[in-house]
């Protein structure tokens, strides 16, 4: 291959990588090419996209990115699985390690999160168990408001009683009953 086509083959896997920083690297050594097909097809739906990179170019490709760290694990015929538009790396695991249970020859070699390393199918599985941004937003929100909540409900609490009293009193003022002092 010549080195103006490489150059191009790199320009072009960067392209298609874009600014994900965080992947999925899987190997595909041995899966059929319908069960290959079906991945796609159904990876494709959920915003994941997978690809298959020549190892050499791939290196060349993402050196100094944080996808460098994978290029490590690239021997044979290797695919690279990142999310686009929305998708995150946790999804893609989460996804993969499905179809991993399905198609055997889906080997998981690891993953990259915010530059750190996952190694293998334990990596994989370890970062598919940390929350979305969604979720992680979503227990954030829950852990900002809970004081407030706690805390209306301890002014609510007391200050709905002295209400209901003064209420009764006045119902009773208008009825023109006489209030009877507690003892």
């Amino acid at each position: 291959m010549s080195a103006t086509t490489k150059k191009y083959l790199i320009r072009d896997y960067r392209a298609r990588v874009g600014d994900a920083q965080d992947a999925v690297m899987v190997s595909i050594r041995g899966v059929g090419g319908i069960d290959n097909n079906r991945i796609r097809v159904a990876l494709a739906q959920k915003n994941v996209r997978i690809t298959v990179f020549q190892n050499n170019l791939a290196r060349k490709a993402f050196e100094g990115t944080g996808l460098a760290k994978l290029t490590e694990m690239m021997t044979g015929p290797s695919a690279l699985a990142y999310g686009k538009s929305g998708a995150t790396v946790v999804d893609v695991a989460r996804e993969l390690l499905k179809w991993a249970k399905d198609v055997e020859k889906l080997e998981l070699r690891g993953a990259v999160l915010d530059g750190q390393f996952f190694e293998g199918k334990a990596g994989v599985e370890a970062l598919s168990k940390f929350p979305t941004k969604d979720e992680a937003l979503a227990t954030d929100v829950t852990l900002i408001l809970s004081p407030g909540r706690k805390l209306l409900g301890a002014v609510k609490g007391p200050g709905g009683r002295v209400m209901g009293i003064i209420k009764s009193v006045e119902q009773k003022l208008e009825k023109g009953e006489a209030i009877s002092k507690i003892a």
